[in-house]
């Protein structure tokens, strides 16, 4: 039976792949898949991300999405003391149907954010950022309707491209707006809205078969706010909607700073994001000097829960974003 509904799973895979992007539940950890807008948008002067999730590990290697970014400043002696020119790139590499289907994204950003008062407290904030995609199907791993005999998938299939690996890539433009604030003090929030695939990139894999990328539209909030010296409250709500199918998330974490008195220090975090009406997605993470790691597990909730036994998907994610003078920091929600 879980053979079966792996097949289901991966048919109907193939047929929305246009539709929908990879995502990660951590999505405040993979800042240049968000938003180009986030681009050079944090505190510091150099920041690296990783993520890694492993999606319905008990369906046979379902998902698996990995991606790594790098963003910095730029021109920072000739765009004014508040402003921020920030660039970056990032890859991703998503693989599903059991390796069958690969997807690779290569991205580089730009952004601008100019500051509203004399003091830099309420900046808008500009992204542009480009890609090259590719995608590959190795049709020698998947099995096919006409395949099913009364032994199970022991026939040969009729289509023409079975055993060969097909592949389309395409350019495209991504952009995004962030406004953030902030109090002067530890209360800070923004508000931001992307949209992927700006231009429906078009991908071709048969003569005849073309497939429309459908544009992401991504909305998102959050802020931090002091609730002791030692204590802050993170919160933060994602919207997407893409091609029909949308997707909500909204939680957040507490920070508890072990010596507050430390220009840099070590902070645990413990809470949760809830994906509306599929799953509970505990989270734990752990900040010293200049590196945060986070580890986050999604519990399905949804009718889905009983072809995945509850196994949603496992996420991690670390970022270092290098502080070389902390006294000078630049206030951003981390969530």
């Amino acid at each position: 039976m879980k053979k079966v509904l792996f097949i289901i799973i991966c048919l109907l895979g193939v047929k929305v792949m246009n539709a929908q992007d990879p995502h990660f539940s951590q999505f405040f950890s993979s800042p240049l898949t968000l938003n180009p807008a986030n681009t050079g948008k944090f505190d510091g002067e150099i920041r690296i991300a990783g993520n890694y999730r492993d999606q319905w590990p008990s369906i046979n290697n379902a998902y698996t999405t990995q991606t790594v970014s790098v963003d910095f400043r730029i021109l920072k002696n000739t765009i004014g003391a508040n402003n921020i020119l920030g660039m970056g790139f990032y890859a991703l590499s998503d693989n599903s149907s059991n390796n069958a289907v690969k997807l690779s994204y290569y991205s580089g950003s730009l952004s601008f954010h100019k500051a509203l008062d004399e003091d830099g407290l309420q900046q808008l904030g500009v992204g542009l950022q480009g890609t090259f995609a590719n995608m590959s199907i190795n049709t020698s791993v998947l099995t096919f309707e006409d395949q099913l005999t009364n032994s199970g998938f022991t026939g040969s299939t009729h289509e023409s491209f079975s055993g060969q690996t097909l592949s389309s890539h395409y350019f495209d433009v991504n952009a995004g707006l962030l406004y953030s604030g902030s109090d002067g003090n530890k209360t800070n929030y923004y508000v931001g809205a992307s949209m992927y695939h700006f231009s429906k990139p078009s991908q071709h894999f048969t003569t005849g078969d073309t497939y429309f990328l459908n544009p992401r539209l991504t909305f998102t909030a959050g802020g931090s706010f002091p609730l002791s010296d030692n204590t802050n409250l993170h919160l933060s709500g994602l919207h997407n909607i893409q091609g029909g199918a949308s997707e909500s998330l909204i939680g957040g974490a507490l920070q508890l700073i072990a010596n507050p008195d430390d220009t840099k220090p070590t902070s645990f975090y413990v809470g949760s994001w809830y994906r509306i009406g599929d799953a509970i997605i505990p989270y734990l993470g752990l900040e010293w000097n200049d590196f945060r790691i986070g580890a986050s597990y999604d519990v399905n909730s949804s009718t889905l829960k009983t072809a995945s036994q509850n196994k949603g998907g496992m996420e991690v994610s670390l970022i270092w974003a290098y502080r070389p003078d902390p006294d000078k920091s630049i206030r951003c929600p981390k969530f």
